[in-house]
């Protein structure tokens, strides 16, 4: 356990102030105690799909500012922010990453010139961190990780005139981040919809409470560091091979249960704990080194539903390899060409970008998004000094602008939100045209595009009227959940019907890492008997959790 001590560099007086060094133990025990309910907060995606990665997201944004710091001896607190919110930028994943981003950009700035924090120091940070992160949004909306910021700051402002105690102010401060986060779903009908809060407001809310435990000396789950000696000799701890055991989630149908007896049981069963629902039906989410153990309490209370075991350490050796991907290797260019970076989720579509021209494809996609740095990388991985990007999803395009605001090249950000939308836009290209030009005319091909996605639900949920059971497959249509139903080729057909066969000419299958080539080439040969007036194509794409992703115009 991280003690007081530890954190607390002055308590003359009970008002709370820290140097760099305290303010890096908070830091540290923000991103500890996120890791820890890493798997909740993933778990809040509003859409039933396998890519619930804003947890994932967030923890590798802030490991990323911890790596700035952790092996730093600094005092001054304004440095050690500055070096914190650089580590976060470069580091930033997703939207709620890149937020999180500008949240630590904007305290920095707060902090500037700071050799320690008070309480009003706290609340001054909050606010730039406010500006800087609703700045940073084109459209910002409230009901997500913005309203709980901006609420947090707005209590530690009111708290920082009653007492300059940096506990008091982000005591208040926490406080009011746990009743915005509560309150998102009021704000935002989708999250209503969905019975979640908002994931990044409450992985921020994660963070300040970790930094606020650590301050009053209580602990957090130290799976960053061991000690100060550890850090202060660079050595950052992770997890070894026993720490991650097995997420195990499953619902208990049966009469006249104790919602509250049955938490307390789970949570003393293992970490991550979440237990909800009423007497009849309660669903239950724990890691714990054994997954026979909650199984068996569940079944004692009734019959189960849903049961899914999940082995995180495979997943987390998985994800590393994955984020590691295949070296980067630029296509050969003309330095006088515009050279196009591109993301593809799997091999299959990784080789189709190349064939169209691109010079760099980075690895990544949903559950892996690539951070800003990687993106800078692949950017001035090649000698052109105009480059375009295409993301291919939503939760990468503020990435690639905050890697294109850094680069010194002349970069532009191609808005694609789907692989389909970067294939169109890609193939619009023309080496003939001016870097504006080529932007423009690649906007309007991606959005003559429709893209369908089918993958397995991961929960049940009722979402725009469709009704979802966990474990059936599922069809987005540009993003919105139309159908479910229990096959990929059932899903997939009622896909191609709500995007007006009838208006389409040519539909290309791209098939996942799941669907053998065989079973792909004689569904597509079914569809073509279906829809003779269509021409259709599929070509593997390798990409994980998606059985079909299908590109429509």
């Amino acid at each position: 356990m991280i003690s007081k001590e530890q954190c607390v560099v002055d308590n003359k007086d009970s008002k709370l102030v820290v140097d760099g060094q305290g303010f890096k133990e908070l830091v540290g025990a923000g991103l500890s105690w996120l890791r820890h309910h890493q798997e909740v907060v993933n778990a809040l995606n509003v859409f039933p799909v396998p890519d619930g990665d804003t947890g994932t997201n967030m923890v590798l944004t802030m490991q990323s500012a911890w790596d700035e710091v952790a092996g730093s001896d600094e005092v001054h607190v304004g440095l050690v922010a500055h070096r914190v919110a650089h580590g976060a930028l470069m580091g930033a994943r997703g939207n709620s990453g890149v937020i999180l981003s500008q949240i630590w950009r904007g305290l920095a700035h707060g902090m500037e010139g700071k050799s320690v924090v008070r309480g009003p120091d706290l609340a001054h940070a909050l606010r730039e961190g406010v500006d800087t992160a609703y700045r940073g949004v084109i459209r910002p909306v409230e009901g997500t990780i913005l309203t709980v910021i901006r609420e947090a700051a707005e209590e530690a402002e009111l708290a920082a005139g009653q007492s300059e105690a940096l506990l008091y102010v982000l005591e208040r401060a926490v406080s009011r981040a746990e009743d915005a986060v509560a309150r998102t779903p009021h704000m935002l009908a989708v999250l209503a919809e969905a019975g979640v809060v908002d994931a990044g407001g409450q992985g921020l809310f994660i963070i300040l409470q970790g930094m606020l435990r650590c301050l009053k000396g209580e602990g957090v789950w130290n799976e960053v560091y061991t000690s100060r000696a550890v850090e202060l000799a660079g050595a950052v701890h992770v997890h070894g091979e026993d720490e991650y055991g097995y997420d195990v989630q499953f619902i208990i149908i049966g009469k006249d249960m104790d919602v509250l007896a049955i938490r307390e049981h789970i949570d003393g069963l293992g970490d991550c704990a979440l237990v909800v629902g009423d007497e009849s039906t309660i669903k239950v989410h724990v890691h714990v080194p054994d997954p026979g153990v909650p199984i068996s309490y569940g079944a004692s209370l009734g019959s189960l539903r849903d049961v899914v075991v999940e082995d995180m350490q495979a997943q987390s050796q998985e994800f590393s390899v994955a984020r590691q991907g295949p070296p980067i290797v630029p296509k050969p260019l003309d330095v006088n060409e515009i050279a196009s970076v591109v993301v593809a989720p799997g091999d299959g579509l990784a080789r189709v970008f190349e064939s169209l021209g691109a010079a760099v494809v980075i690895p990544g996609g949903q559950t892996m998004n690539p951070s800003t740095q990687e993106i800078l990388h692949a950017i001035e991985s090649v000698p052109n000094e105009r480059v375009i990007v295409l993301p291919n999803n939503k939760n990468i395009i503020m990435a690639a602008n905050q890697a294109r605001d850094i680069c010194k090249k002349q970069v532009v950000v191609v808005p694609t939100r789907t692989t389909p939308q970067g294939i169109a836009a890609l193939l619009a290209f023309s080496q003939q045209v001016d870097l504006e030009t080529n932007a423009q005319v690649m906007v309007r091909a991606m959005q003559d595009v429709r893209t369908g996605e089918v993958t397995v639900a991961t929960r049940d949920v009722v979402l725009n009227g469709v009704q979802v059971h966990s474990g059936q497959v599922i069809g987005l249509l540009d993003d919105d959940l139309v159908t479910a139903g229990d096959s990929a080729a059932e899903v997939t057909r009622t896909l191609l019907e709500r995007m007006d066969p009838a208006a389409l000419e040519i539909v290309t299958l791209y098939y996942g890492s799941d669907v053998s080539s065989d079973a792909a080439e004689e569904f597509v040969e079914q569809l073509q008997d279906d829809y003779p007036d269509l021409e259709f194509e599929v070509l593997e794409g390798g990409q994980p959790h998606y059985f079909y992703i299908i590109s429509a115009e």
